[in-house]
């Protein structure tokens, strides 16, 4: 209930320094408009359905960006915390590649896959991979070995050590991970619908700037993050049945 409390006074703040900002500022309603008009503006794209629209073609592709980031991060990062021949051999590559922002690969995605859902989608999976994949081959060599040892005395095949001993000791890292990957692949989604596609958050944006409404702009923008935060709070909690599954928490 604090937690709730907080949260609320924290946004009525936020909206009072927004409000006093226009009236010291003495800024043009259209560059920069007022709470009211940006509440009224959400109210428009909601009204005429294009904002339940947008959410929803930008959800599916987080959805589905995310989750293959997340599940093919984890996986992988398992084998190569497991062979290190193999950790060692990509390594080396993975840090070349992994700096280079998602949306710098957008121009050849768009050439070999053309536009729609697709180049967001791999936009967000690639915004997602890296820190998920890297942090759970690092994790695993943290593990200590009485517990492998013990794992092998008893004959516990390696497939079954992994994961009903190695991924419960290392999720708590991994799961620090999903919530760093969940907030990067949210981003470069928008990033991603500003360029190959015709619908989505990131789309009402461009739309809005090309169409000088700034109040849309600004309430679509809102929208993004309220929807960002509600994400990392399900993440969260996904996190607390894994770390309860396990016995840890």
């Amino acid at each position: 209930m604090k937690h709730l409390l907080y949260s609320i006074a924290s946004f009525v703040i936020a909206l009072m320094i927004w409000q006093l900002l226009i009236l010291l500022g003495d800024f043009d309603s259209a560059l920069f408009p007022n709470p009211w008009h940006v509440a009224q503006a959400l109210a428009e794209t909601i009204s005429n359905g294009t904002l339940l629209e947008g959410i929803a073609a930008s959800l599916y592709r987080f959805a589905v960006g995310y989750l293959v980031s997340a599940v093919a991060g984890v996986l992988l990062g398992l084998l190569l915390g497991n062979v290190n021949v193999l950790f060692r051999l990509s390594n080396p590559v993975i840090q070349l590649i992994r700096p280079i922002a998602p949306v710098a690969w957008m121009p050849f995605i768009v050439l070999l896959m053309g536009i729609g859902d697709t180049p967001a989608i791999v936009i967000i999976f690639l915004a997602g991979f890296f820190p998920v994949l890297l942090t759970t081959a690092r994790a695993v060599h943290t593990v200590d070995d009485i517990y492998l040892k013990v794992a092998r005395n008893y004959g516990i095949t390696k497939f079954s050590t992994i994961f009903q001993i190695t991924l419960p000791a290392i999720f708590p890292q991994i799961a620090n991970s999903l919530h760093i990957a969940l907030g990067t692949s949210w981003i470069f989604l928008v990033s991603g619908e500003m360029v190959g596609t015709q619908s989505g958050l990131g789309f009402m944006i461009i739309d809005a700037r090309n169409n000088m409404r700034t109040d849309i702009l600004l309430a679509t923008m809102l929208v993004i993050g309220v929807i960002g935060f509600i994400l990392d709070l399900l993440i969260g909690k996904f996190e607390k049945k894994v770390l309860k599954h396990y016995g840890i928490h």
